[in-house]
């Protein structure tokens, strides 16, 4: 199963790789044919566009994955082991609220997006901002896994040093 995991999130990377060299191209592209032809393709100004929101809100759901947005780790680092589990609980009960309501909020909002389109290339705008039920969800999963294994006492003392800002890199973690 961890295989299996391991290869989604590889494969997400992947996406996110693509859809950044595709943006960084289309842009250059589009400099290149105004400096040189006083032109520009109106598609690669609309793709790149989508593409930043995809790269956000996939690269939103990788780091999450890997603990890596921002927390505040020099109040944290200051508790017990008991404390931290606390805030580790607190933190992924916020999340899962949050990130359900991300969910539902783009799940509401689906029905306008699927019948609205894109000026440009006319796809429809379902493309661009379901991403947000990708990102709701997983992020929502995600938490939910932690939380389950946070109460069920099966997080490990490298995930809570993690937590608290105790520099161990992921692959430390993956290893332990």
């Amino acid at each position: 199963m961890k295989k299996a995991v391991d290869l989604f999130y590889g494969f997400i990377g992947a996406l996110l790789v693509f859809c950044l060299a595709a943006m960084a191209a289309m842009v250059f592209l589009n400099v290149v044919l105004r400096y040189a032809a006083n032109s520009g393709l109106n598609v690669s100004d609309e793709l790149s566009r989508y593409f930043f929101i995809w790269v956000s809100f996939l690269g939103a759901v990788l780091t999450f994955r890997e603990n890596g947005h921002l927390g505040i780790e020099t109040l944290v680092a200051r508790f017990s082991r008991s404390g931290r589990i606390f805030c580790m609980i607190l933190t992924n009960l916020v999340i899962l609220l949050c990130s359900g309501i991300f969910f539902w909020g783009t799940w509401k909002q689906s029905g306008i997006n699927a019948s609205m389109h894109a000026p440009v290339t006319g796809l429809p705008m379902i493309y661009v901002y379901g991403i947000g039920l990708f990102t709701g969800g997983g992020i929502f999963i995600i938490a939910l896994e932690r939380l389950i294994r946070l109460l069920t006492g099966r997080v490990t003392d490298d995930e809570i040093a993690h937590f608290a800002g105790e520099n161990l890199s992921i692959e430390e973690l993956t290893e332990r």
